[in-house]
């Protein structure tokens, strides 16, 4: 299982995390040629899709791939907190967060799919651990849930811009919670070459509800990287109540370096 403090590494090189926007920009301009190939294949059936953003990003962030996720047939929904600075977007026990999720299990009767993007990862994590009753099932996007929280390059501004010490009682509380595996579905995608946090952190433990898939590309390329998009609506196509591990077939086996657990 994940845990938070095992097996340190080192926070991602300077030369991956220099390279983070332009190789976010080819992922983003790569969406018009491999459009046909992410809107082949079965529309979703309609279940409800809560999109977390990442750190210091807000719901525009995530506009593509929800704009994406509805025309797969999916109601997706936006997380409307503001900006994600951690505790101060969520509330100090992550009471704001887990309103939002009722209120969009209220307005839809159905579970709820949660769908995070780096921090949004690990508090949609967290919030499959509080009320797993009203979520479906979890995908995170270069989450990093587990190992220590400074082998990244933006724990210094998360402590600034949060007002929370990354070694803190509280923070460290929070970290242990999203460290072990919802009782629902869970899927991590990450990329080796993510630049701003280490993808071995964002890697979920052997677990019998568990997945990991591995893509090419930046970490804030990841919500517009069409592999990660085919990911994700692979994943959500699964019926309710079942979990199946991602399968590489044909292009698949190209597009993905690897997928499961390490063994």
């Amino acid at each position: 299982m994940a845990t938070i403090d095992g097996n340190a590494v080192p926070p991602p090189s300077k030369f991956l995390a220099l390279t983070e926007l332009p190789r976010a920009l080819f992922e983003l301009g790569s969406l018009a040629w491999t459009a046909p190939w992410l809107m082949a294949g079965p529309r979703g059936d309609g279940h409800p899709v809560l999109v977390l953003p990442g750190f210091v990003t807000t719901d525009i962030s995530t506009g593509i791939l929800r704009r994406f996720l509805t025309a797969k047939g999916y109601e997706a929904h936006s997380w409307n907190l503001g900006r994600n600075l951690g505790p101060k977007a969520i509330g100090r026990e992550g009471e704001k967060l887990i309103a939002r999720l009722e209120e969009v299990h209220a307005l839809t009767g159905q579970k709820v799919s949660l769908v995070g993007w780096s921090l949004g990862g690990v508090m949609a994590r967290l919030l499959a651990n509080w009320r797993p009753d009203l979520v479906r099932q979890v995908i995170t996007l270069g989450s990093p849930f587990a190992g220590s929280p400074k082998a990244s390059n933006v724990w210094r501004a998360y402590e600034a811009l949060t007002g929370d010490r990354i070694d803190g009682d509280h923070t460290r509380k929070l970290r242990e919670q999203s460290a072990s595996a919802p009782p629902v579905p869970t899927t991590a995608i990450y990329s080796k070459g993510d630049g701003v946090v280490a993808w071995q952190n964002c890697r979920e433990g052997e677990c019998a509800n568990t997945d990991n898939i591995e893509v090419y590309g930046s970490h804030i390329g990841l919500g517009v990287n069409p592999a990660v998009l085919n990911a994700i609506v692979d994943r959500l196509a699964q019926p309710e109540g079942a979990f199946a591990r991602f399968e590489r077939r044909g292009l698949g086996r190209i597009v993905y370096p690897s997928s499961g657990h390490a063994h």
